[in-house]
């Protein structure tokens, strides 16, 4: 028999087919056994009935949960199946059976079990499709940009200067020398970008910052992105334009994963359809202050001031021109007020929070050097960022966007933490 996907069982009814995985569930009706194979692709309903070989129906019973197996059989359409295909089994074949009760069982369990279980809980039925729409959100960016003609170049992970300010830096040791591990590759992106044009990359990043909130890991990934001669307003309309692709591509590619995960596809496709909302920092503190969240003009947005922001426009909106006290000392001054900067935010709808950061960066020399007095950073750790303003600087612009912060609202996820394989907390380093 032809070893298949679960996923692929479609291209194949009314053939005997191989497929191998691991037993998810089984039950029983009778004289008839149900068992469910999951191979990571999905799950595939296996019928025993009682004409089969008599050691294939004893195994049907006996083999416990999470089993290694091949199973073989005649594909046949199933609506009430899941994946909507079934085998008629003739064929088991044990991989490896476990001795002992698998930890996680069909039932609910505490948080903390499940985290601690980690390694074992990314088999769920839930949690396969959240890692599967993860992967088709990662190649959606890439592709977006590759179709853009940005060349993805790579940032280092070991820096010796911060992005995000100093607060929530990781210290270790270089050989001697005080390092960090890095908040964000945007620096080092604003060189490539001067050699290349248009770059992006996306890796792992890290904020040392004690909250506890379900939108905030210790440890996540970042899609960021540089392009020279952009200005602010294209650097919108860049970032809208990935997110509606990315939407698009998630929505065509993983539409069961999608209903798996009890997320409707048509909403997300609704909420971007229309332009995105835009609206100015000091508009969004006064909507915020409308809809019963306090906030003063000067403080930064937390997480109610984001989900009353969230629910305004029924679709992302862009939050522009934050004061300059409040953010990072690379962004450059809108010179029709000096006190606030080319940046923006943008907020997913329905409560997901901010899922990119960006700005049009400072271009000069004498406007950086400025800048990071302002913020009390001394300019020698910064000196090779210096001299991209020094050599053929010219307007440009980036963003980053949040990998998981991303999935979360792609997927309708409560909690960060399900949206990463291994999520790292205040107070999870385990497994």
């Amino acid at each position: 028999m032809k070893v298949v996907s679960i996923a692929g069982l479609g291209h194949h009814v009314g053939s005997e087919v191989l497929v191998q995985g691991w037993l998810y569930n089984k039950r029983s009706s009778g004289k008839v056994r149900f068992v469910l194979v999951r191979d990571g692709t999905g799950i595939v309903q296996g019928v025993v009935g009682p004409g089969v070989d008599a050691q294939v129906f004893a195994l049907a019973d006996t083999l416990p949960q999470e089993a290694s197996l091949k199973m073989g059989g005649m594909v046949r359409a199933e609506p009430r199946a899941p994946g909507g295909f079934e085998l008629a089994v003739t064929y088991l074949e044990p991989i490896h059976v476990p001795t002992t009760p698998f930890p996680i069982g069909l039932k609910e369990h505490g948080v903390g079990f499940l985290m601690a279980h980690r390694h074992l809980w990314i088999r769920s039925r839930r949690q396969t499709p959240l890692l599967r729409i993860r992967d088709a959100t990662l190649w959606a960016i890439r592709s977006f940009f590759r179709e853009r003609g940005f060349v993805a170049t790579e940032a280092p992970v070991l820096v010796g200067t911060s992005v995000e300010g100093t607060t929530t830096l990781f210290p270790l040791d270089y050989f001697g020398t005080p390092a960090y591990l890095s908040q964000s590759g945007q620096l080092y992106l604003e060189a490539t970008c001067a050699a290349l044009g248009k770059v992006y990359w996306i890796g792992p990043v890290f904020r040392a910052e004690k909250s506890k909130t379900r939108r905030h890991l210790i440890e996540f990934w970042m899609a960021e992105a540089e392009q020279a001669f952009l200005d602010h307003n294209g650097n919108l309309a860049l970032q809208e334009d990935l997110v509606r692709y990315v939407v698009e591509s998630v929505v065509a590619e993983r539409s069961r994963d999608l209903a798996e995960v009890e997320r409707d596809p048509a909403l997300l496709l609704q909420e971007v359809k229309e332009p995105f909302a835009r609206i100015t920092y000091d508009e969004a503190v006064a909507a915020i202050w409308d809809r019963g969240v306090a906030m003063e003009v000067g403080d930064d947005f937390g997480a109610p001031a984001e989900d009353a922001l969230s629910h305004l426009f029924g679709r992302p909106v862009f939050v522009e021109r934050f004061p300059a006290s409040i953010k990072p000392f690379y962004m450059k001054r809108d010179p029709e007020r000096p006190d606030r900067v080319l940046c923006a935010d943008l907020i997913a709808p329905e409560g997901y929070g901010e899922i990119i950061g960006g700005s049009q960066r400072v271009d000069t020399e004498e406007e950086l050097l400025a800048q990071l007095r302002e913020a009390n950073l001394p300019p020698e750790p910064y000196q090779w960022y210096t001299d991209l303003r020094r050599w053929g600087s010219v307007p440009h612009s980036g963003f980053g966007l949040g990998v998981e912060r991303t999935v979360q609202w792609l997927t309708g996820t409560t909690h960060i933490r399900e949206t990463i394989p291994f999520p790292r907390t205040l107070d999870r380093l385990y497994p």
